[in-house]
């Protein structure tokens, strides 16, 4: 879809750029903001509410198009069209998976399935935050970290308050105390020092962009609490590294059922695996698998 495409919705009273309609093609919004990647969504009113860049945005689906509104004004909605990726060839990536039946029963099951494209700090901090949690616990650890220490946003008239997610300055500022009294237990010290190796410089979130996969991953590996299965999602989620593939306990077990059903392969292996046979966007591909487990299958969602 060529960029410049999407048109503007006027709001009713000031006519001012409050709204947009961007046309997508093969877009499932529900699956797509429900599917474990990011933890601050809520459907209220039919429409899904979250806070991007700072921004309270309302997102619902139309026919071939997602319609969004915010309650300030925007010049521009560069910002939230790179979160939706709506202007990825959809059909181009999903000829890229291999033709098999688990990835042509994922595809079917998932069809209009996206990617975000996440603020890196966000990302990273929410899934130190998700260890062994599943995702509705992860939510609530998220929401009172946000309702606690993040600045408030203006939201639409009838919706609930909401705050932006903290600053890493405002983490760091903060004590273990604090953090554990946010329900995250044994995370809180990994998301503190994390916050302060941001803040030091030690860790350049900004820098890791530039790099490549092998190096982003190692570079986010030196955070406190951040392992490979991580780092592979914030790479995944939040940069848009599509070959990092992310192994969860979930993600390894849909691994063997679906294509090792008689024999037990260990962690290096499905790691190889992965990297081998998925093709350049098997992060794609494991999104897919993991959704359609979850969904389809009625695995636990455990992050």
């Amino acid at each position: 879809m060529a960029k410049g495409t999407s048109t503007l919705v006027g709001h009713p009273e000031t006519g001012l750029n409050c709204g947009r309609n961007f046309p997508v093609a093969s877009y499932d919004l529900d699956a797509t903001l429900a599917s474990g990647q990011a933890f601050r969504w809520r459907l209220h009113k039919g429409e899904w509410t979250g806070v991007i860049a700072g921004r309270w945005v309302a997102l619902r689906a139309g026919d071939d198009s997602i319609i969004a509104r915010t309650v300030l004004p925007q010049t521009d909605w560069n910002w939230l069209a790179d979160y939706l990726q709506v202007e990825l060839d959809m059909a181009g990536v999903l000829t890229t998976f291999p033709d098999d039946e688990p990835m042509r029963n994922a595809v079917a099951a998932c069809r209009g399935l996206r990617l975000l494209r996440q603020d890196p700090w966000e990302c990273l901090a929410s899934f130190i935050l998700s260890s062994t949690k599943q995702i509705v616990q992860i939510q609530q650890i998220v929401s009172l970290l946000c309702e606690r220490y993040g600045e408030a946003v203006s939201v639409a008239p009838g919706f609930p308050p909401v705050n932006a997610f903290p600053s890493v300055q405002k983490i760091a500022g903060l004590t273990e105390a604090d953090l554990r009294a946010c329900k995250m237990g044994f995370r809180a010290p990994y998301l503190l020092a994390t916050a302060r190796l941001i803040e030091s410089g030690q860790l350049d979130l900004a820098n890791v962009a530039k790099m490549p996969v092998v190096e982003a991953r190692a570079e986010l590996m030196q955070a406190p609490g951040v392992g490979r299965k991580i780092a592979d999602c914030v790479l995944l989620f939040a940069y848009g590294f599509q070959s990092a593939f992310p192994v969860d306990v979930w993600v390894m077990r849909a691994l063997k059922d679906l294509y090792f059903p008689r024999r037990r392969p260990k962690l290096k292996r499905l790691h190889h695996f992965s990297q081998t046979y998925f093709g350049p966007n098997a992060g794609y591909a494991q999104q897919y698998l993991f959704h359609y487990m979850r969904v389809k299958k009625k695995y636990a969602a455990v992050a």
